[in-house]
């Protein structure tokens, strides 16, 4: 599997290790930078240009690192077609594949150990997504805003 990766200064560290251990276990990982320490580099141009590669990459998965995961999250999930999830324990990182289809991970590099993280990234790697219906339908439903801008229909609300 190919896993897209990119940081900014405060993930730069864990974004090596983590591509040592990825390439070590067998993944084709590609580095979207940044390629040198800069302690006032800005991640949005690194983490869209990971989230990205994802979705122009069938099949494909993404990590995108800063100090708290939280910016490079939502710079990811602003690339049309990607699904991009915090993850901070165990639970979010397989829930994120196996009920939202996430293709790509953020984590905060300043909230876990690389130990952590590296249990992190695998969770996240080597859980599928269930294709349950009701995780299809609301991925549906926010695949259908992200195309057309028009919000999902509600559920008309009972009157008392």
């Amino acid at each position: 599997m190919r896993v897209h990766i990119g940081s900014d200064h405060a993930g730069f560290e864990l974004k090596a290790h983590l591509l040592a251990h990825l390439e070590s276990t067998g993944y084709d990982v590609v580095d979207h930078g940044p390629v040198e320490f800069d302690p006032v580099d800005d991640y949005p141009p690194y983490v869209m240009r990971a989230a990205a590669a994802v979705v122009g990459d069938a099949g494909s998965l993404g990590i995108v690192i800063g100090g708290s995961g939280n910016g490079e999250q939502i710079a990811a999930n602003k690339v049309r077609g990607v699904r991009a999830a915090l993850a901070w324990n165990d639970d979010t990182a397989g829930l994120a594949r196996e009920h939202n289809d996430a293709n790509v991970v953020s984590l905060g590099a300043r909230m876990h150990s690389a130990d952590e993280a590296t249990r992190l990234v695998e969770r996240f790697l080597t859980t599928a997504y269930s294709g349950g219906a009701r995780h299809a339908r609301r991925i549906a439903m926010i695949d259908g805003y992200e195309t057309s801008g028009e919000l999902p229909g509600l559920p008309a609300v009972p009157s008392s």
